[in-house]
């Protein structure tokens, strides 16, 4: 079987603060590791790195990538022209597409099978999440230059099947395959952790993180059945690990899923039952009851923003994230923090991969036998 995948890889940054300088260095890392075990698959033809780092440049090239170097202001990027521009710029057929950190505990045995699985398809898009890709794999249908791809890879496996006839299949659910580094939430669990590889190590050992909030939520869930709380975009793969790996009491309030992918945010539509429970009962209420109902909680703050209708800046919720809320400037969200920060439980905030992948990373940390 010839070589005919070609990856295209996405990592841009124009960060405004030391917390959002951080998030970079750790994403530039793990591309970093990535590049390395993407060597190892035979079945790549070309690596394609588009990026507007231009500290990337040399160490991606020794490492086989072809750097194609940008200057787009992120407001302005638009992942489906892009990719669009990048399919018809090399002539791709096959393409692995994925953004620097989108996949950075993913194997070589993971993307030999995705290669292989790719060329033995036609009309076909491979994916580990229906409504929020972080990496995605597909055969290029001949219209594609005409189509309108979304402005973010959240909704691309969706449009590749609605509107471009592709069967779609779901990418088995594994640590390598649903692991994200989105917020600082991911960098602490990856930090706290065995999994990073050498790039991504030697970058999170030289970060200074305060680990002593999420431990004490690690130390619950060794435990035998004390309940853990789970709240916003929960999916049923990772309750199901949950209560497959631990001993756990579950208390689960999922909501919102795909509020991305299916535009709900841009319309406002965003509608939280806990954030109208907020309503009635405020902040204070709100963290009071949820040390009455559980030992430990991991929350994906991003459902409650979006339920007000705040639109924060990066920096704002990731030092909510990191429980840094002396420093945030948003009255609600410092408030928000520090309730979560003083409650009598450890509460642990995050976004959508806090409850995805970074959950699959605990239960196989505190499990190895399930790895």
């Amino acid at each position: 079987m010839s070589k005919a995948v070609s990856a295209v890889i996405f990592e841009g940054s124009q960060p405004k603060s030391p917390v959002e300088e951080m998030m970079v260095k750790v994403r530039q890392a793990a591309l970093l590791d990535n590049l390395e075990k993407m060597n190892q698959v035979s079945y790549f033809d070309n690596i394609y790195l588009h990026t507007n780092r231009s500290e990337l440049v040399e160490p991606a090239k020794r490492l086989g990538a072809e750097v194609c170097l940008n200057y787009i202001a992120r407001q302005h990027f638009h992942y489906g022209r892009e990719l669009q521009a990048a399919i018809k710029k090399h002539n791709l057929s096959r393409v692995f597409c994925f953004n620097g950190a989108g996949c950075p505990l993913i194997t070589v045995e993971e993307l030999n099978m995705i290669c292989y699985k790719l060329l033995c398809h036609e009309r076909f898009v491979y994916t580990n999440n229906t409504q929020s890709v972080d990496m995605i794999a597909f055969t290029v249908p001949d219209n594609i230059a005409g189509a309108d791809l979304p402005a973010t890879d959240n909704s691309l496996a969706m449009t590749l099947r609605d509107q471009m006839g592709l069967r779609m299949e779901l990418m088995p659910h594994t640590l390598g395959l649903l692991f994200d580094v989105d917020t600082p939430a991911d960098v602490l669990v990856l930090g706290a952790g065995p999994f990073a590889g050498p790039h991504t190590r030697a970058v999170l050992d030289s970060l200074q993180f305060d680990y002593s909030n999420l431990e004490q939520a690690k130390a619950v869930l060794k435990e035998e059945y004390e309940d853990v709380v789970l709240i916003g975009r929960v999916g049923a793969p990772i309750i199901e690990r949950l209560n497959a790996v631990l001993k756990l009491r579950l208390r689960v309030f999922s909501e919102e899923r795909g509020m991305k992918s299916l535009g709900r945010i841009e319309t406002k539509e965003v509608v939280s039952l806990l954030g109208l429970l907020i309503d009635h009962a405020g902040l204070e209420q709100f963290f009071n009851y949820l040390a009455r109902v559980a030992r430990c909680a991991f929350i994906d703050s991003r459902v409650l923003m979006y339920h007000y209708q705040y639109d924060f800046p990066d920096q704002s919720r990731f030092l909510s994230d990191l429980g840094l809320w002396t420093e945030i400037e948003e009255t609600w969200l410092k408030e928000f923090t520090r309730l979560a920060v003083n409650c009598p439980i450890p509460v642990v905030l995050g976004g959508h991969s806090l409850v995805s992948g970074s959950m699959w990373a605990l239960c196989n940390e505190l499990d190895p036998a399930a790895i």
